[in-house]
């Protein structure tokens, strides 16, 4: 797949997860995955599943909001390990959950980054317009 095919993919899975945001709560590690989210584009509910208690408190917080979640985490092993015990915290308490971005993301981004931090620096640099000082390869 070349750069530009890529960019499109990308493009249509945030797209998805913007219009996920708009009924869903979005679970990311942490500040700098919703401040690179907010950079291109996906407002929403979000929740930073490391610094408001865990993957526990997470799942508790969608059950008491009665709204789904979309699994947001990076795409290394510690990202997965995550997910993965968030899905186990959420089907617990029968939220729905949605990890078809996260997925996507993954697959699409892996040879430029490895985290949701850096989605928008993928983004600018699928698009010429990440300057090379801030390149992230």
């Amino acid at each position: 797949m070349d750069d530009a095919e890529r960019l499109e993919r990308i493009r249509e899975a945030l797209d998805r997860l913007s219009e996920l945001s708009e009924d869903h709560i979005i679970l990311v590690e942490g500040m700098k995955d919703v401040d690179s989210l907010k950079h291109v584009g996906i407002d929403g509910d979000f929740f930073c599943v490391q610094s408001s208690g865990g993957p526990l408190k997470a799942a508790e917080h969608a059950w008491r909001a009665k709204k789904p979640v979309v699994i947001m985490t990076d795409w290394d092993r510690r990202g997965g390990n995550l997910a993965e015990t968030l899905r186990e915290n959420l089907e617990s308490l029968c939220v729905r959950y949605d990890d078809s971005v996260r997925r996507d993301l993954a697959v699409l981004c892996r040879p430029y980054a490895k985290d949701v931090e850096s989605v928008d620096a993928v983004v600018l640099l699928l698009e010429g317009r990440l300057p090379p000082s801030e390149r992230i390869l």
